[in-house]
């Protein structure tokens, strides 16, 4: 109207690319193809009425077009939904978190960055991830004794009598939470002035799947604009990126046990859902740059230190000198002289083993040992 108007001086470009160079890039075809394409769905779709009405169709030769990027934010008001169902209404069995984290995850193996970095990488033996370190930090000697002489139960995983809650575990679920270089492992558990801390190295026995959360930030997603799921494909990815910080933001101690809720149940689905193994996501404490691996309850089983029968250990952690005591740090095994096997006829059952577990003891534990403490 404006236009139309003798006396206005006002002046209005359209924005956007005309419609035949918007089919010609799409389409990847030439100009005189476009053309004629754009001409046919003109009059395939011309209105008469809304023509007179001053209106054009979709395809109209002066239309304009403008790309339009994914818009997330459905998904995220899905997600908001699910938080607040998830810490209010429904926590163990909640249809709703299993549908939105189902339909997040689905393909998940499947996703690569533009360089195609994997968004599931492989950890284990020949692999760059082929170790992990873990810290624990200790007040009291007694305990830093007997885990000098058993680190493959002192610094390994808790049990899950004592197993607090954490960003990917609740309460009483036993994982392993490591990292890639010693000194950030030290620097996660964030040890008092005056403590004393152990590191170890657990080298891993076998395969294991991990969850890149880095690589989940810049997912890349190879379609097209005619396929009518490309663009919920892009919003998809883009709400990924999104969620990998929601994974591993920092959370104030005052806010862990709501907050923890949702990563718990994220880690609980790719364990179970996913069939992954564990996260591999940036350490706070290395300013991002640095890794931090945590392993799920499945995998996160350490092979027992190999022991004689009737080994006794022993352990220091002081020396006295001229100057009095100074730290002082080994252990000291004792292993028994072996016993003579009895002279005669072998015991013709001896092949056989009858023992059976004891799937009712606290102990029993049938999960594949994927951790060993390298004593080097």
């Amino acid at each position: 109207m404006m236009l139309r108007d003798k006396e206005s001086s006002y002046d209005w470009d359209r924005h956007g690319s005309p419609v035949v160079d918007t089919i010609a890039e799409s389409a990847g075809i030439d100009d005189s193809i476009a053309t004629d394409v754009q001409k046919i769905l003109e009059e395939r779709h011309a209105d008469m009425e809304a023509a007179q009405m001053g209106e054009e169709c979709e395809f109209d030769s002066d239309s304009h077009y403008e790309e339009k990027g994914p818009n997330d934010i459905e998904l995220r008001e899905g997600w908001r939904y699910f938080e607040r169902s998830l810490k209010t209404e429904a926590r163990f069995f909640n249809r709703y978190a299993q549908a939105t984290l189902g339909k997040l995850f689905d393909g998940l193996a499947e996703h690569a960055t533009r360089d195609g970095r994997r968004v599931v990488v492989q950890a284990g033996p020949g692999e760059e991830i082929a170790s992990l370190h873990r810290a624990r930090v200790f007040q009291a000697m007694e305990p830093l004794e007997e885990a000098l002489k058993r680190p493959d139960i002192g610094l390994g995983p808790p049990p899950y009598s004592v197993a607090g809650g954490g960003r990917m575990n609740a309460y009483g679920i036993s994982v392993f939470y490591g990292a890639l270089e010693p000194l950030v492992a030290i620097g996660e558990i964030r040890p008092p002035v005056g403590s004393r801390v152990i590191v170890g190295r657990f080298t891993l026995l076998r395969p294991l799947r991990l969850l890149d959360v880095e690589a989940l930030k810049s997912v890349f997603i190879r379609g097209s604009i005619f396929d009518g799921a490309y663009i919920g494909q892009l919003e998809r990815a883009k709400f990924l990126g999104r969620l990998s910080g929601r994974i591993t933001r920092p959370v104030m101690p005052s806010d862990e046990p709501s907050d923890y809720l949702v990563t718990q149940a994220i880690a609980d689905y790719l364990a179970s859902e996913v069939k992954l193994d564990g996260i591999v996501y940036p350490s706070a404490q290395g300013g991002g740059e640095k890794k931090n691996v945590v392993l799920f309850h499945h995998a996160a089983c350490v092979k027992p230190l190999d022991l004689p029968t009737g080994t006794e250990l022993t352990s220091n952690t002081t020396t006295d000198t001229e100057d009095g005591p100074e730290a002082s740090y080994w252990v000291w095994e004792a292993v028994p002289p072996e016993k003579p096997k009895p002279e005669g006829a072998p015991d013709p059952l001896a092949i056989y083993d009858f023992a059976i577990p004891d799937i009712d003891a606290e102990d029993y534990d049938d999960r594949k040992e994927a951790l060993e403490i390298d004593l080097v």
